[in-house]
């Protein structure tokens, strides 16, 4: 069965008339019988009455007719929503991204690329590791993640280096001064975001600070909930190295940014996309990043993130 032959025998059940049937199907009225007629070959049933003068229902006709109806305005309304979906898979962008490495730039990209047209862009944040998945598996066309990570196969642009910054309990003599250094940092209780929702910042504090042959009292946060990051340190649990991106999201009630001095902690940001992707907008926003971010880009072969502040002692 076709929808052709249900779209022909409702024309001529609601018509009651083979001539005006083809007519506003603007076919052969030929076309228009023999479509009803392999209709009721293939139910075994008869449809319609036919005579000389006139065209009827049979009951088994009038059931159809209310059943075609039905299966005619769902082939209709799936071909719609089929066309829906193409339309907005075009003018959607997924992005995704870290809350301890999210860049200004991104959403100065984002501003680029919707002044250019009607873009429907959804933010979600997450582990680097999740939004590379969701990337893989075409759940989210974009991710803003800390370098390295494991990004085999996908297309990694680098947006640049971001550096640690300092967040200070406003009360601390440390919140008076203009940049301070690892050594004054290290005889203070040290907080850090998990290692999870940044190795590439935890890992360079930490060699920074071996390095420098320092051992501060380092505690790791149980989650990356910058917020909760930022209101241990109001709170007066200790002084947290950042991202310095934090500084410019975020403003805190107690809390001071001061950026570091010398040779500071510092980790790369970038974008990674699929290699096979032809989404538009997609590209208009690795190019505006790229742009935001005030640097060439540089596409590299792959390389190898609440409720709860208890703080480890």
């Amino acid at each position: 069965m076709e929808l052709r032959h249900l779209r022909y025998f409702v024309a001529v059940a609601e018509e009651l008339h083979f001539r005006r049937a083809a007519e506003r199907l603007h076919v052969a009225q030929p076309a228009v019988s023999e479509q009803v007629r392999k209709l009721e070959e293939e139910l075994g049933v008869r449809l319609l009455e036919r005579t000389h003068r006139s065209v009827s229902l049979t009951d088994a006709g009038a059931v159809m007719l209310e059943q075609a109806r039905v299966v005619l305005r769902l082939a209709e309304e799936a071909q719609c929503a089929a066309r829906t979906a193409s339309t907005r898979a075009a003018t959607r962008l997924r992005i995704g991204y870290t809350a301890a490495a999210l860049p200004s730039a991104v959403a100065r990209a984002l501003q680029r690329v919707a002044s250019a047209g009607h873009l429907d862009t959804t933010l979600d944040s997450g582990s680097a590791r999740d939004l590379i998945e969701a990337v893989r598996d075409e759940r989210l066309d974009a991710a803003v993640i800390p370098l390295p990570a494991a990004v085999s196969g996908l297309r990694v642009t680098e947006l640049g280096d971001e550096h640690a910054i300092a967040a200070v309990p406003i009360g601390h003599d440390h919140a008076t001064r203009s940049v301070i250094d690892l050594e004054q940092v290290a005889p203070e209780r040290l907080l850090l975001l998990p290692r999870d929702a940044n190795r590439a910042l935890h890992d360079s504090v930490v060699a920074a600070l071996h390095q420098a042959g320092l051992a501060p009292t380092l505690v790791e946060l149980p989650n990356a909930d910058v917020e909760r990051a930022l209101l241990a340190v109001a709170s007066g649990a200790g002084m947290a190295l950042l991202p310095e991106s934090v500084a410019e999201r975020y403003t805190a009630p107690g809390v001071r940014f001061v950026p570091l001095a010398g040779s500071r902690p510092a980790f790369a940001t970038g974008v990674v996309t699929r290699r096979d992707s032809e989404h538009l907008p997609t590209a208009a926003f690795v190019r505006a990043l790229s742009r935001s971010s005030q640097r060439p880009p540089v596409e590299t072969p792959a390389r190898a993130a609440q409720p709860s502040l208890a703080l480890a002692a």
